[in-house]
């Protein structure tokens, strides 16, 4: 039926059970009764009177008297049921109509409840109305007793709540409470409510559990005294019956101990989680009883005998796991193994204890004390019982057969053993099957059988090493070496010792027993020579770090190397080893006899330390790749009053720092460490180690030039060597042979010549020793000398670049040699010595072409003025030298830069000619420059030079110019070419007084046709009418070409013309401004023939016009020699047609001399060849030699007015 309960709780659907008893008021409830199950819940009173009289004489003083006692006993759930029958309806002739009596009755009894009364009519017939009137009856009871079950059982809760907030007070019993909740549980478990059933047996534990801890605290309970009293039976768990009525009476009369009152409950709860079908919580639920009781007998400081608890736990893990198994199938057993693995592993440990209690793991067996033990504890269990007692393999019987002899104790102790193991690696718990065989392995042990243990320990250790488990690492290797000296492993023991005596984990004295094992074995067989032992150094000691000297650990044959070695000893007690051994690795590699000393330091570290990381014996898992530890703070607050019961922190992550690492292997397990037998090994012998710190130098000899790598470090003590089988990071020292060589380098960035220049001669004597009289023997160059200086002075470096010596340095010069005597010095040391040299500080020649270039700076282009002015003129000069250690000479080339950059100029005026040299400073230094002067070298006597400088000494700073000037005259027409040779003398400025006297700087160059041969000259006349020229108003230009020589042997080329014994020359002129001051108007260009008759003047008229106003310089006329074309072909073109088709072919080096802007801008004279004259031949242009052609009108201004009608006036200043 359904069931509504009260405060918003949910309908179940519920099964309510009850059972009809004769009303006897004995049965009716008392104050005070507490029973739920047997309370009268409803009281039907039953009649069948269907007579007047009968009823108004006996029936309705019955039904008076009933009501009243259930009126005294406060019970107001009743139903009276009239019962109607047809046979007695027919015998009765006086009797009323049926509702007549029941009238009677409602009137009577329910006045107000008028439900309270039925009929029944005819219960025994099998009728339509018969079943109407049952149903009407059974509806109407299943109502009534629900409301009454409902409200009573709604009383009794809050009467059981009443009863448990009165729990602090004197007197209040958990008993009597238990009994009052355990009754609600009943009826939740009648009503087949399980879980609310589980709910009240949940609640119990908790409350007496929460009595224990405050017990413990020092809070205790008068109660609590009734379970504190001494243990006597410890026959586990029961099970297998709905209710134990023996343990449920103890605790009724306050005499149940506390694994009484702990069985009860559990069992209880057992009972309602498998109706439940949870029978994995049971097992769940039962491994947390097992733990809490025994903290709970501490707690209480019950007196519990030696393996009494031990005997209560295995029986109650092999209950439950029985329990278990009879209400499931092997299938679901298999699959939810990790649920009862608890239960099998804590029957094992609590077995293991029972054995070892017993004396059935002793070498020699129980002895009487222990039979005396056993005989104890069986009777503690009592007599098997009944529901058990055909069971062959009940938790009785095997506890009994375990603890009858050792035999039998062995095989099931393995049996559990076996079987905890292989189910906790099923569900991937390694660790715990770890430890369950390390408790194997234990049992092992004191059953000596070592080498059944060993495995186990080996797994164990291996888990605990792959996870960084410090404690159990150091506890199980213990246990391993105990293994392995039964075993007769001595290398294995002496490894693990080595690990044990570095362990600081342990105490000093067990770190000192097994360092003092290793040197016992070592002490123990020097005398015998035999197999030598070889084990791994990182528990032994530390290789930190390692030091070359020299630092750059290279070294030449024949020199002495150390290697120092820090090694930090991780033993307790000083050792002493009888050898360091470094085993090192010999290569050549290819080339190698052409790697220096300087090469091979280039790939070495500075300092010559090396450092090696610490190897983590330990824990093989770098620590820093596990993730940080994730902890939060956790607080649990009283729901009523939010004070804080408890505090504690969580780890979030902890999933991820307890992860299975299978892959990480054992430091322990044998590595198969080698000694290297290499002919090459650095030896040092008897060291002592303290503890800590020490260090160890090893010399060696170089031999043999190579690589040497140190591939091994061995430390060995008798026949025990420890061993790092592989250095690393990488350590070696090069041997080099290195050939004599000799070097030569000027101090400063570049030499400058004309000046003393030190150069520095450096001699690396490599596998060369000096003697005394080796010398160097230098070739003379005619343009460069060594300057020989008595203070001259050589030093000796050894090849660390320490000095060892230095020597005077005797240098002696002839005509073809210079001689350098060397001073004596040992092999692989450095000679180093200076000496100074000077170049004659002659300008390179210039050609004939860039003799002719008279043209002054002022013409020339910026960006080639630019270029020149950062470049100096270099010379270079080729020694040889002929060294004692070699029958070849040895060619140096060294490269001399001229400070001085000059250049020359032809400047006229009119027919007087004058000679411009420039000399441009081009170094970083000042110099003082003397005594100029400049010469005809030429064979003549008819040209004069007249200098023109006033001062006879000038100073000249970096990147600065100094020019002088010289007239030339002549004696005859024309003048021959000039062969001039420019000379000054000059020091440095800054050095005060030099040891030699330098020779002057000289120039050489060369000028042809300077004379004057033609003269031009240009005037401007303002338009007719007016004084001065306008702007925009056209002008007259006059231009004037004047000859002022007759045919001379220059005029012969090919534009010389002869016609009638008179000859002529073609010429053609252009007119060209720059500035843009004037417009020419018609053609600005034009072809001449120039009579060659001196004072023969053509005279050119055109007209320009000013486009600014203001002293306007005139346009530039320039002058060209006009060269006809030669060709086969027979048609040729005038001069006329090429000016007018603008197609004229200039000379190269006409471009390099003249501005051609403007001309270009015009597009007459320097344009290519159009497209229509393609093909044809074309004239050239030659440019006249510099000095030939006179411009008088060079620099005259004329000045020009503005426009009258101009409003905007433009001025140009010039």
């Amino acid at each position: 039926m359904e069931w509504r309960r009260s405060y918003g709780r949910a309908p179940k659907m519920i099964h309510l059970e009850s059972n009809f008893v004769q009303f006897k008021e004995e049965l009716l409830p008392k104050e005070g009764n507490k029973a739920l199950l047997t309370f009268p819940f409803l009281h039907i009173y039953w009649t069948e009177c269907c007579d007047t009289e009968v009823y108004k004489a006996t029936v309705k003083d019955d039904l008076t008297k009933w009501q009243n006692v259930l009126k005294a006993h406060s019970s107001v759930d009743w139903l009276v049921v009239v019962v109607e029958n047809d046979a007695k309806k027919k015998n009765k002739t006086n009797i009323l109509p049926r509702t007549s009596i029941v009238d009677k009755i409602r009137n009577d009894f329910c006045n107000k409840q008028s439900d309270r009364c039925v009929v029944l009519t005819d219960p025994l017939k099998d009728s339509s109305r018969t079943q109407e009137s049952w149903n009407a009856f059974l509806t109407k009871l299943r109502t009534l007793l629900l409301m009454s079950f409902t409200k009573n059982l709604g009383k009794f809760e809050d009467d059981m709540r009443t009863l448990r907030e009165k729990r602090t007070e004197p007197g209040w019993s958990f008993c009597d409470y238990f009994m009052v909740q355990e009754e609600l549980a009943f009826v939740f478990e009648m009503l087949q409510q399980f879980e609310d059933a589980l709910v009240q047996y949940d609640e119990l534990d908790a409350l007496f559990s929460q009595y224990v801890v405050n017990f413990g605290a020092g809070d205790g309970a008068n109660w609590l005294t009734f379970f504190c009293q001494p243990v006597k039976s410890w026959n586990g768990l029961i099970l297998r019956k709905p209710i134990d009525m023996e343990k449920r009476e103890l605790i009724q009369r306050q005499e149940a101990t506390l694994l009484d009152l702990r069985s009860y409950l559990f069992a209880r709860q057992c009972t309602l989680l498998l109706f439940l079908q949870r029978p994995w919580e049971v097992a769940q639920r039962a491994l947390e009883l097992l733990h809490s009781c025994v903290q709970e007998l501490k707690l209480l400081e019950v007196s519990v005998p030696p393996g009494a608890l031990d005997c209560w736990v295995f029986l109650s893990c092999l209950e439950v796991l029985q329990r278990i198994e009879g209400c499931c199938d092997r299938a679901q057993i298999d699959s939810n193994i990790a649920h009862t693995v608890g239960l099998w592993s804590y029957a094992t440990e609590k077995l293991k204890s029972l054995g070892y209690l017993c004396g059935l793991v002793s070498e020699k067996g129980p002895n009487s004390e222990d039979l005396n033990r056993t005989v104890d504890l069986l009777a503690g269990l009592g007599a098997e019982r009944p529901e058990t007692a055909n069971t062959a393999q009940s938790p009785y019987k095997k506890l009994k057969e375990a603890l009858s002899s050792v035999e039998a104790f062995e095989k099931h102790y393995l049996e559990l053993s076996h079987a905890a193991i292989e189910m906790y690696t099923s569900i991937g718990r390694i660790r715990s099957a770890k430890l369950v065989g390390k408790d194997l392995a234990e049992f092992y042990m004191r059953k000596k059988s070592p080498q059944k243990a060993e495995s186990y320990l080996q797994g164990a250790l291996k888990n605990y090493l792959a996870e960084g488990w410090a404690l159990p690492i150091t506890h199980t290797r213990k246990q391993l070496a105990e293994c392995q000296k039964h075993l007769g492993q001595i290398e294995n023991y002496l490894q693990t010792s080595s690990l044990l005596a570095s362990d600081h984990h342990l105490t000093e004295e067990e770190r000192k027993y097994f360092c003092q094992e290793i040197l016992n074995f070592a002490s123990g067989q020097a005398d015998s020579p035999g197999h030598k032992v070889v084990l791994p150094m990182h528990s032994f000691a530390h290789l930190r770090d390692l030091r070359f000297t020299p630092s750059n650990a290279v070294v030449h044959v024949g020199g002495v190397l150390s290697v120092e070695i820090t090694v930090c000893s991780q033993m307790p007690v000083p050792v002493h080893m009888e050898q360091f051994a470094i085993s090192v690795h010999f290569s050549i590699e290819k080339n190698s006899y052409r790697k220096t000393a300087e090469w091979l330091t280039k790939h070495k570290t500075s300092n010559g330390i090396i450092y090696f990381p610490m190897e983590t014996s330990l824990f093989p898992v770098s620590q820093n790749s596990l993730p940080a530890l994730e902890l939060y703070e956790m607080f649990e607050r009283s729901p009523s009053d939010n004070s804080l019961n408890t505090t504690g922190i969580i780890c979030k992550n902890v999933h991820m720092l307890l992860r299975r690492q299978e892959s990480s292997a054992s430091l322990d397990t044998p590595l198969g460490v080698a000694l290297e037998d290499g002919a090459h090994v650095l030896k040092c012998g008897g060291v002592t180690l303290e503890p800590g710190a020490n260090t160890i130098t090893f010399r060696t000899q170089a031999k043999e030039p190579g690589t040497y790598t140190l591939r091994q470090l061995c430390a060995s003590a008798g026949p025990v060597c420890f061993v790092v089988p592989h250095l690393s990071p990488r350590a070696c020292y090069d041997v080099y042979s290195q050939e004599p060589q000799l070097c030569v380098e000027p101090l400063a960035d570049s030499l400058l010549a004309g000046i003393p220049q030190k150069v520095k001669f450096t001699v690396t004597t490599g596998h060369y020793t000096v003697k005394n009289g080796d010398s160097l023997q230098l070739s003379n160059v005619e343009a460069m000398l060594i300057l020989c200086h008595a203070e001259n002075r050589a030093v000796i470096y050894s090849n660390t670049r320490e000095k060892a010596s230095d020597a005077s340095l005797r240098v002696q010069s002839s005509d073809k040699v210079t001689s350098i005597s060397l001073p004596a010095a040992p092999a692989y040391h450095m000679i180093e010595f200076e000496l100074e040299v000077l170049s004659l500080p002659s300008a390179p020649a210039t050609g004939g072409e860039s003799s002719m270039l008279g043209v002054t700076e002022a013409q020339r282009k910026p960006k080639d003025i630019q270029k020149a002015g950062h470049c100096m003129a270099t010379t270079d000069h080729k020694v040889s030298i002929e060294c004692p250690w070699s029958i070849y000479s040895t060619v140096i080339a060294l490269t001399f830069r001229v400070p001085f950059r000059t250049t020359h100029a032809v400047l006229s005026a009119g027919t007087r000619k004058y000679i411009q040299v420039c000399v441009q400073n081009l170094s970083e230094l000042d110099f003082d420059l003397s005594d100029s002067d400049l010469v005809d070298t030429g064979d003549g006597t008819d040209l004069q030079l007249l200098p023109l400088n006033t001062e006879s000494q000038q100073h000249i700073c970096s990147q600065q110019s100094v020019f002088f000037v010289w007239e030339l005259t002549w004696t005859r027409e024309p003048p021959p070419s000039l062969h001039g040779r420019f000379s000054v003398g000059f020091r440095p400025a800054s050095e005060e007084q030099l040891s030699i006297t330098l020779k002057p700087y000289t120039y050489e160059f060369q000028v042809e046709n300077f004379f004057t041969l033609y003269t031009v000259k240009a005037e401007i006349l303002p338009p007719a009418g007016t004084e001065l020229c306008r702007t925009g108003s056209l002008c007259a230009l006059e231009v004037s070409i004047t000859r002022l020589a007759n045919l001379l042997e220059v005029d012969r080329d090919d534009a010389l013309m002869e016609s009638d014994d008179r000859f002529s020359t073609k010429l053609l002129y252009e007119v060209v401004d720059n500035s843009s001051n004037w417009a020419v108007c018609g053609k600005s260009s034009g072809v001449i023939s120039m009579p060659v008759v001196a004072q023969a003047t053509h005279r050119v008229h055109m007209e320009v016009m000013p486009l600014f106003a203001g002293y306007l310089p005139l346009p530039d006329v320039r002058l060209f020699k006009y060269l006809p074309h030669h060709s086969a072909h027979s048609s040729q073109l005038d001069a006329d047609s090429w000016i007018e088709n603008d197609s004229l072919s200039v000379d190269k080096h006409v471009d390099d001399q003249l501005d051609s802007g403007s001309v270009k801008s015009r597009g007459s004279v320097y344009s290519a060849a159009s497209s229509e004259l393609k093909g044809l031949p074309m004239p050239r242009l030659q440019a006249l030699p510099p000095g030939q052609v006179f411009n008088s009108s060079t620099g005259m201004q004329i000045l020009v007015i503005p426009s009258k009608d101009d409003h905007v006036l433009e001025v140009s200043v010039t």
